[in-house]
Parts: structure tokens; sequence; C-alpha cells
């Protein structure tokens, strides 16, 4: 099991020193949203910066913990730009860089919705399918072209290669027993499992079930991430432990740890206190 940390809003100084502190507490990832802050009459705005510079600032402010997105909406980036942010964070991280990925806001989302973007859940899916086919493509470094109903690319190559083999990871929502999205989530290197229509986090025996669709329908033989999280306390370790273990058990690869606060005080705190790791 590794342990990751997902940090939501805050200045760009502020992620730096974040990241600083995440790796010497021991955590193995720190993960940032790639949102838009756009305050609805349902949600305030929160101060959501670029996330390629967020990254590139953890990148240069750190030099073991994973970095990533949690999650980066394919169906709202040109696919093409996202290969080149993504590219130039793998190369400025020395291949430490994760790509989590989504179908993008959901029809209710008041900010794509002031800004004109589609929200048909199966233009979005679409979208998002062709765009991971065109960015593992070009982080290839050799001659790509694509035809697809919403992109085309015509013999393009893009430099620098991927620092990662074979790629950058990249992870994916599944909606666990939704065959499509199950489907999805199988064909890249890991798995964000969600609810059907919930809320609420998998459980550890939930995991276990998801673990066996995944050793019984995967077909490739390469490393496959299965992320649970959660919040646990960062002063009483034997109730963190009694809380992460069942998800070990249960065959989760990833932790990633969240907390919804405004108090940076309390944010930071926890993050020095380490992950739930057992010794």
């Amino acid at each position: 099991m590794q342990y990751g940390f997902v940090v939501d809003g805050w200045d760009l100084r502020t992620i730096g020193d974040l990241t600083e502190e995440a790796e010497a507490a021991g955590w193995d990832g720190l993960f940032i949203s790639d949102a838009m802050a756009i305050e609805t009459k349902d949600f305030p705005a929160f101060d959501f910066f670029d996330p390629w510079v967020g990254l590139a600032v953890m990148a240069t402010r750190s030099e073991r913990i994973r970095i990533g997105t949690m999650i980066t909406p394919v169906p709202r980036r040109r696919p093409w730009k996202l290969a080149r942010e993504t590219l130039s964070i793998d190369h400025l991280s020395n291949g430490r860089l994760i790509l989590g990925v989504g179908l993008g806001a959901a029809e209710d989302d008041g900010g794509f919705f002031k800004v004109g973007e589609p929200m048909d859940i199966r233009v979005r899916a679409q979208k998002l399918d062709e765009g991971l086919a065109i960015l593992t493509g070009l982080w290839t470094g050799k001659p790509f072209s694509f035809s697809g109903e919403h992109y085309q690319v015509q013999e393009m190559t893009m430099l620098p290669q991927a620092v990662q083999s074979p790629r950058i990871p990249i992870w994916v929502p599944g909606v666990w027993q939704k065959p499509k999205s199950m489907e999805r989530a199988l064909r890249w290197d890991g798995i964000i499992p969600q609810k059907y229509k919930s809320m609420t986090g998998m459980t550890a025996s939930e995991i276990s079930e998801l673990k066996r669709f995944v050793d019984e329908h995967r077909q490739q033989a390469s490393p496959f991430d299965i992320i649970a999280g959660g919040q646990t306390s960062g002063t009483n370790r034997k109730q963190a432990l009694k809380k992460v273990q069942p998800f070990i058990k249960a065959g989760a690869t990833w932790w990633l740890e969240s907390m919804m606060t405004f108090s940076f005080d309390d944010l930071r705190a926890r993050i020095k206190r380490g992950p739930p790791r057992p010794d």
C-alpha cells in the first residue's frame, strides 16, 4: 500500500511548502485538483490555480514523492495541449507524475454550464476515450495520427517522449458494477472506484469484490492500482491503522487521504503527522 494526500485549493507557494512537508513526513504522493473556481448559488468558489503551474512548483520542491491531478477533466481540455503539459511535468519531476482523469463536471455543475461546455455524458465519455488515445499516442515521441468523432490528428510528432515507460500512469474513475465504466478503467493503469449515484466511499468488502473483478477481467499483465481513501486520525495511530488495514487486506494499492477544511493549520498539521502506514 502506498499513501497519498489530496489537497484542494491553496495558493501556489503554499502548495510548494506542503509538498516538501509531505515528502519529509513519508507520504508517497501528493495530488491537487484540476478544477475551475466558479462560484454558483449552491457552492462558494475556492482558490483553484492552474494545476500545471502548481505541479511544476511541486516537482521542483521535491525529489521522491509522486505528484498528480485528482482529477483532470480530459473532455474539457485539448488533448495535444494536455499532452504537452503532462510531458513537461513528467520531465521536470524526473518521471513522478500520475495523471488522474475523468469525464469532467456533471450535468448540474454550474461552472461548466456557464461557459458553454458540453454536458451530455455520452459526449463526455467519447471525448475522454479519444483524448486518452491521443495523449498516449503523442507521449511516445513517434509520428501519430488519429481520426475520431471529436478529434483529428494528422501525422503529429511530439518531443520529448515521456520519461516513464511504458507511459505516464493514468488513473480512471470506474463506477462499480457499471460495465462500460469498469471496462474503460481496466484499459489503463489504475481505478478510482466510485459507487453508482452515491457520494459515499467504497468499503473494504466492496474493494475486495472489485479486486476479484480486476483479476478476472483485466487482460494486461502490467501493474494496476486500486485506489481507496478517506480520512484517518493523525493523532491516534491505533485508530488510523484499524481503518486502513482492511483496505490493505482487500487489495487496495493506494490510500488517498483528504480533509474538507478551510483551516490551513489543520491541513498542514495532518500532513506533517504522516501517513497511517503499518510498521
